[in-house]
C-alpha cells in the first residue's frame, strides 16, 4: 500500500475520473499539501504568541520595512493584499495591544501612517525567528542540494 496521499489522490482520479488529470495536477496537490503544512506550522508558532495570522503579517510587513517601521494603511494594505478595511480592523487590534500606533504622515498633514511600537517590533522579531525556525525544521532531513534544487525549480515555475 502506497503512504504517499498525493500519490493515492492521482490513482483514485486516474481510475474514477482520468480526464480531471492533467500533467499538473501532481505538482500542483503537492504543492497544496505543502502550502498546508507550511501554514499550519506558522499558526502554530503563532498560537503561542498570540498573534493572529493578519496580525502577524501587518506587525512583519512594517519590520521589514525597515525603521522607523511605519507604512501608510493604503500601502499597507497593497502589500498584504488586505482590504483597506481590513487592513484597519486588523490595525485596531494592534493599537489595542500597544503594538502600533497611528501618527500623522510627516509627508501629508491630511493622512496618518501606522508604527510599530518597540513592543511590535520585538514581538515581530520574536515571531519571525519562531515561523523561520519551525519553517526550517520541517526541511531538516533533506539534504542542501535538494532544497537548493527545488527552489530553482519553483522560481523557474513562478516566472
Amino acid at each position: 500500500m502506497n503512504d504517499d496521499p498525493v500519490d493515492r489522490l492521482i490513482a483514485s482520479w486516474g481510475q474514477e475520473l482520468p480526464e480531471v488529470l492533467y500533467p499538473t495536477s501532481e505538482l500542483t496537490k503537492r504543492i497544496l499539501v505543502l502550502s498546508g503544512v507550511l501554514n499550519e506550522a506558522t499558526r502554530r508558532v503563532l498560537r503561542d504568541l498570540a498573534l493572529t495570522t493578519a496580525e502577524f503579517d501587518v506587525i512583519v510587513s512594517l519590520r521589514r520595512s525597515g525603521t522607523p517601521y511605519r507604512q501608510k494603511p493604503s500601502d499597507l494594505s497593497r502589500s498584504l493584499l488586505l482590504s483597506t478595511g481590513g487592513t484597519s480592523n486588523v490595525t485596531n487590534q494592534l493599537v489595542r495591544r500597544g503594538l502600533v500606533v497611528r501618527e500623522p504622515d510627516p509627508a501629508d498633514g491630511r493622512g496618518t501612517q501606522i508604527r510599530l511600537t518597540d513592543e511590535g517590533v520585538a514581538l515581530a522579531e520574536k515571531a519571525v525567528k519562531a515561523s523561520a525556525a519551525a519553517h526550517h525544521e520541517l526541511w531538516s532531513g533533506l539534504p542542501a542540494e535538494v532544497v537548493e534544487q527545488a527552489a530553482v525549480a519553483l522560481r523557474a515555475l513562478r516566472t
